[in-house]
């Protein structure tokens, strides 16, 4: 599979991905936003809009759609299901009019739900909770449908934990920008365990399967291990800044209420804001996640999560 085009590729992941492949694969980022890195590998494509990319789809061994809605805060609500569900149908019939045979598809650990009783599995039923994971499993359902027509069509899911790194501007910079700031509050009692995914580990990895090659339709949750609870995630990040960690904490009760009332301002006053109500869930929630599929793989990971955590902290926020 040398030559590759990934769809939704100016962003964190894809920005990552293609530094890693364009060394020695043929490679063309689609997007609708310019690529600030890799501007002269991008041209203008919209996945809602498939007259806009089906041609440039000529010739291509395989396909990385990575673009999606995925910010917790889209609006209308209708936008997950435009841009990620019609979003992979519009993909996969300009795949059949070109005849290219293979994806590979970042999907969510979102599909699970949150709090599950043991660690999902790559086989545990969905149960998500909110119109990302709905619209993230409608889309593996419409993948699901294209390889079952056969006729050699492969597809590689990969269900990836909250991925973190340098340059990443989501959540978990917004935690890691909170407490150097001075800004944090513990809210619950941060026993909750979090799978994490570093950004360089999961672009190794998709470029470990387009090497090794995949069939049919293979899936993967991608975490890099150990787990932590959130005490030890904030407490690590403390000990980079040379602090330990505060002991004040918000009960969860308090904190969940305060999260709907910024959700009633947001909504009076039309911006977005820093705080929710699904931020405060998904900061208190467990989202343990199996990977053991992925540890019998074959594949090695550049560097262990600790690791990609002090690397994460040095780049952004050294003095």
């Amino acid at each position: 599979m040398k030559n590759i085009c990934v769809i939704g590729g100016s962003g964190f992941v894809g920005t990552r991905l293609i530094s890693l492949l364009k060394d020695d694969k043929t490679v063309l980022n689609l997007d609708k936003a310019p690529s600030a890195l890799h501007g002269v590998l991008t041209q203008t494509g919209d996945v809602r809009e498939p007259e806009s990319y089906t041609s440039q789809l000529a010739g291509q061994d395989v396909v990385i759609l990575l673009a999606a809605e995925h910010r917790d805060d889209v609006s209308p609500t209708s936008l997950y299901y435009d841009v990620n569900v019609e979003g992979m149908r519009n993909v996969l019939n300009a795949m059949d009019v070109q005849g290219v045979k293979n994806i590979v598809f970042t999907s969510s650990v979102a599909i699970y739900g949150m709090n599950q009783p043991t660690p999902p599995t790559e086989t545990s039923p969905e149960a998500p909770f909110n119109h990302y994971g709905k619209s993230k499993w409608q889309a593996e359902q419409v993948l699901q449908k294209w390889i079952a027509k056969g006729e050699e069509r492969n597809a590689l899911v990969i269900r990836p934990t909250v991925i973190f790194g340098e340059e990443n501007r989501g959540n978990v910079f917004n935690l890691l920008k909170q407490i150097y700031t001075g800004k944090f509050l513990m809210i619950g009692n941060g026993r909750n365990r979090k799978s994490m995914a570093y950004v360089g580990n999961i672009v190794a990895f998709m470029k470990y399967k387009l090497e090794a090659e995949f069939s049919g339709m293979e899936i993967f949750n991608y975490v890099d291990k150990p787990d932590f609870d959130m005490n030890t995630l904030v407490s690590e990040i403390y000990r980079h800044k040379g602090l330990s960690a505060p002991k004040l904490r918000i009960p969860y009760p308090i904190g969940i209420l305060g999260g709907y009332c910024f959700d009633l301002l947001a909504k009076v006053t039309g911006k977005k804001l820093p705080i929710s109500s699904i931020r405060v869930k998904k900061f208190c929630s467990s989202t343990e996640i199996n990977a053991d599929k992925l540890e019998v793989s074959g594949f090695v990971r550049p560097m262990d999560f600790k690791e990609g955590l002090q690397q994460t902290l040095t780049s952004e926020f050294a003095d």
